[in-house]
């Protein structure tokens, strides 16, 4: 089982630097969208089947999903995020790299919640030592999940000893956020669906003896992180699909 979290001792500047960041975080307010605000009908976001018309259609509601942004402080003072490449043995998505999440269950009291609880689970990141700081607006997967990114903050990496679920989790890693940001190890592919263009980017990244390739919906959302976090936008168009959460009248 791999384990590549590159962990050292805490320092003074490292508390500083992070708890300025948390702080500027915690005033981040995600800007309202379709998928944010089910009322909402003049925005789009989104990551599925692009918007129809309007005549003949209701209002689609996703089921919820949640994935942790957890960052840290690497050893030359760069936030670097935590990443795993999920089991080749599942049903959806098996072999890709992932940020730890998944669906919403019953008991989870909001996104953060279901985020922290989901880390847990995968990589056995207990919630205490994640300070949650902030909600990014939300994302439609293409399987229909309105997936919620959390932004949190992991301040002492030394208590953080990774246990992986190896029914779900293959290997864990960190990149750094910046990286997603830049017009380094990046393709793409251009897609067009129902006369909507949009991007699918594929960021390759390598540590140690590993390669791994982060794109499609996770990549689509680190590049957003990225650009909340150092508030800037990327080096390169993103391109988003629009998409509307709509569903035909007449389907149950």
């Amino acid at each position: 089982m791999e384990l590549e979290l590159n962990l050292d001792l805490e320092s003074t500047t490292t508390i500083v630097a992070l708890t300025e960041l948390i702080q500027r975080l915690r005033l981040y307010t995600p800007p309202s969208s379709a998928l944010s605000d089910p009322e909402n009908d003049d925005d789009d976001d989104g990551d599925a089947v692009p918007r129809p018309a309007r005549a003949g259609y209701v209002r689609f509601r996703p089921r919820r999903a949640a994935v942790l942004i957890c960052l840290f402080e690497g050893d030359r003072g760069e936030l670097r995020v935590i990443l795993t490449k999920r089991a080749s043995t599942l049903s959806t998505h098996s072999g890709e790299v992932a940020l730890p999440g998944g669906k919403a269950e019953e008991g989870d009291k909001d996104d953060a919640d279901t985020a922290t609880r989901e880390a847990k689970e995968e990589i056995g990141l207990d919630p205490s030592l994640v300070t949650v700081v902030t909600v990014l607006e939300p994302f439609l997967s293409k399987h229909l999940l309105r997936v919620v990114p959390v932004v949190g903050v992991l301040s002492d990496r030394q208590a953080f000893k990774p246990v992986l679920n190896a029914a779900e989790v293959e290997a864990i890693f960190d990149a750094p956020l910046e990286m997603f940001l830049k017009d380094e190890n990046r393709r793409f592919e251009e897609r067009e669906r129902m006369g909507e263009k949009f991007m699918i980017h594929y960021f390759e990244f390598e540590t140690g003896v590993r390669k791994f390739t982060i794109w499609g919906l996770t990549a689509r959302i680190l590049i957003h992180a990225a650009s909340v976090v150092y508030q800037r936008p990327p080096a390169f168009p993103e391109q988003r699909p629009k998409y509307r959460v709509l569903r035909p009248l007449n389907e149950n």
